[in-house]
């Protein structure tokens, strides 16, 4: 080969690498201008609604002796109505241990629910809700959230496991001045579906939260417990609604409390990281609606929470108002 040959393979190959460098950087540009922060969006829509349905899960327990061990002061009926909003309560099973949770469609706070959860108390009538380590198994049988003010919607099939780690109920910590109650909550590969996506995003959830009651209201703590891809403190991980996978990382424990709900926490910032993605965000919550965080004070609420990614020197962000 000569020497002209073996510079022009040279040049030729120089250019090839600099071309695809050079194409790799405006992808990585391109995908930071055009970020719109969906997937935080997805991730905390699942998560907050998963925080929901585990509160409404406890109010409910609260109410149902047998399977709480508390003592019984009501009769039970075959359904009986609670306080929550658009949902009734069947009774029915409850002497094998489970209750199931209807939907009727009725818009509460820009909520509409339909479906089921079904809620089994494991090893019953071994055990009961209120003992330490007893599990709660809540299935979700196509359980609809739809936001009324524009028809989005996440639809959700698979298990949580509920553990109460030390014990007690909503009950003992309202009435009879339990300090704390802590739970840690497992589910894995559980199925979400999204308005016009065509492709089932899983998700693979592992909190512990820690609840607290003060002046009416109950104050709940998540923390992340799950490790995935070298990443620990995950609150969950899986595939978006694209079919990319992800980590949601809580870097400071998100607070919620039952004034506001879950889907409105009053504190916290997680990082969420998606495959292929340069760049990682950051997802702050209680926020003003200039982005600043802010101090929530009790029985008030934050307007929302900011997504925020950075590309070299760059920084943007978006600001989300809670439902």
């Amino acid at each position: 080969m000569t020497m002209k040959k073996i510079f022009t393979y040279k040049v030729l190959f120089l250019t090839a690498a600099l071309v695809l460098i050079f194409a790799q950087a405006c992808k990585k540009k391109n995908e930071f201008k055009q970020e719109d922060g969906q997937d935080t969006v997805d991730t905390r829509t699942v998560q907050g609604e998963n925080d929901a349905a585990i509160g409404d899960a406890n109010t409910v327990l609260g109410d149902q002796a047998l399977l709480s061990g508390r003592p019984a002061g009501e009769k039970l009926s075959k359904v009986a109505a609670t306080s929550i909003c658009g949902m009734t309560v069947d009774t029915t099973q409850v002497t094998a241990g489970i209750l199931y949770l209807n939907f009727d469609g009725t818009v509460c706070n820009n909520r509409k629910r339909e479906g089921q959860i079904k809620l089994t108390i494991v090893d019953y009538p071994n055990k009961k809700w209120k003992q330490a380590g007893t599990i709660l198994k809540l299935d979700y049988l196509d359980y609809k959230i739809t936001r009324a003010s524009d028809g989005k919607f996440i639809l959700l099939n698979g298990t949580l496991n509920v553990t109460n780690v030390e014990g007690g109920t909503w009950v003992d910590l309202a009435f009879f001045g339990k300090p704390k109650i802590v739970h840690e909550v497992k589910g894995t590969l559980i199925k979400v579906k999204y308005e016009n996506s065509n492709i089932t995003a899983e998700y693979n959830i592992h909190r512990r939260y820690t609840y607290t009651y003060n002046n009416l209201v109950f104050t709940c703590k998540g923390e992340g417990l799950g490790t995935n891809d070298g990443l620990s403190s995950l609150e969950n991980w899986g595939t978006t609604r694209d079919g990319h996978a992800f980590t949601s990382q809580v870097t400071s424990p998100v607070m919620w409390n039952t004034t506001c709900g879950g889907g409105a926490p009053i504190d916290g910032e997680i990082v969420i990281k998606v495959e292929d993605k340069s760049f990682e965000i950051r997802c702050i919550f209680a926020v003003n609606s200039n982005g600043d965080e802010v101090s929530v004070a009790p029985n008030t609420c934050a307007y929302g929470w900011k997504a925020e990614w950075k590309y070299k020197k760059k920084t943007k962000s978006r600001i989300f108002l809670y439902n």
